[in-house]
């Protein structure tokens, strides 16, 4: 059964990219997730929810073509980065 927190999160921040072989991977998945989270007010699920919910999609966490995309996966790019003085 789908969930429509998942379904959301899916559509906003990741898409297709069949040109990136690497895909993404499962910390990065979970933090474009959590970013999307915290953008949206929505709390965030367990990381097994998540892959769940990504393999109702025919979707696996660590071999897929997915990139990011949208204001999480600016969010979670900027949080990532090392601190630059």
């Amino acid at each position: 059964m789908t969930n429509p927190h998942f379904e959301v999160f899916l559509a906003q921040s990741l898409r297709e990219d069949e040109e990136n072989e690497a895909g993404l991977g499962r910390d990065e998945l979970y933090g474009v997730y959590t970013s999307w989270c915290l953008l949206n007010n929505e709390e965030p699920q367990a990381p097994e929810d998540l892959w769940a919910a990504l393999k109702e999609h025919s979707i696996t966490p660590s071999n897929n073509h997915l990139a990011m995309k949208g204001p999480a996966a600016a969010d979670y790019i900027i949080a990532s980065a090392p601190d630059i003085v």
